[in-house]
């Protein structure tokens, strides 16, 4: 079965700086997929490429096993600026849609609107934000496709718009089986709808797996700062804190625990997502040993 975005050695360079770096992935299909990071961390880049929208500097980018051109019939996209010309009504845009898609569904696109409360002869810029984000959904799932790419789309949205958006989303999914891989850096509606995690910072992937066995491998640990150069030794530190006696470290663990001086508990996805995302590894034990100076 042909993987949903394959990215080889991907990467995206503006004159010196790399917008996306060293960018390997495989994602797999009929998931619900959630790319996290803070802004400018490569995630509006990464799927930028996967449209052809912008051309890599580097390495390359498949998406359902075909060139992201080859393949664009079968790739819904909703950019995170939502592009609609305001000037036409609903019914309008929708009609567009079928003009240019030929796999083009009215009757979905059309039960969207109608379930959404938005009338067709309405124009698209006195629509709120809300609504035009569910059309934006309703033109990109219209075209019937295997893939959904979704960059930001519910950012700019209050909490019950947001809530209707997400919704819609799974109903989607649900039905059809569409694969979707959804960008946000909203941790709590990517825990809600995401089965497989992407955390990105500083332009590259940092880590990327199922969701669950992300969680299950992830351990948050306190105990005597003393002892800490223990796990350092055993496991991957992603992230530790110190005070004059203690230690507070996320783990990515080879293996169980048991050192009855470490209290352990499971991480939550918040403190796995902040620690990948504010201290980018490079596949070595990078945080500090617990034996330097505390900094002020």
């Amino acid at each position: 079965m042909a993987l949903a975005l394959e990215a080889l050695g991907l990467g995206r360079r503006y004159g010196r700086k790399w917008a996306l770096r060293d960018c390997s992935l495989s994602l797999p299909t009929e998931r619900v997929i959630g790319l996290v990071g803070p802004n400018g961390a490569g995630k509006t880049t990464l799927l930028s490429l996967a449209v052809g929208l912008l051309r890599p500097s580097a390495g390359e980018v498949r998406v359902l096993g075909r060139s992201p051109r080859a393949a664009l019939a079968d790739v819904g996209f909703v950019a995170q600026d939502k592009p609609l010309y305001r000037g036409l009504t609903v019914a309008e845009t929708l009609r567009m849609g079928g003009w240019l898609n030929p796999s083009w569904d009215p009757v979905l696109a059309r039960q969207r609107m109608d379930r959404a409360g938005i009338p067709l002869q309405q124009k698209v810029g006195s629509l709120s934000g809300g609504q035009r984000s569910q059309l934006a959904l309703a033109m990109a799932l219209g075209k019937r496709p295997k893939l959904l790419l979704l960059d930001e789309p519910v950012a700019d949205l209050d909490p019950l718009a947001r809530r209707e958006f997400l919704k819609v989303l799974m109903e989607e999914v649900a039905d059809s089986g569409v694969s979707v891989v959804l960008s946000s850096h909203l941790l709590a509606d990517v825990e809600r709808t995401c089965e497989y995690l992407v955390l990105m910072s500083a332009s590259q992937v940092q880590v990327a797996d199922d969701t669950e066995a992300l969680l299950g491998h992830h351990r948050m640990i306190t105990g005597p700062r003393a002892k800490a150069g223990d796990l350092l030794a055993d496991h991957q530190v992603i992230n530790a804190e110190y005070t004059e006696r203690q230690a507070s470290l996320l783990v990515r663990t080879n293996g169980p625990i048991t050192d009855p001086v470490w209290t352990v508990r499971p991480a939550t996805l918040e403190e796995l997502a902040l620690a990948y995302m504010s201290a980018p590894m490079t596949g070595a034990n990078t945080v500090a040993a617990p034996s330097q100076e505390i900094p002020a």
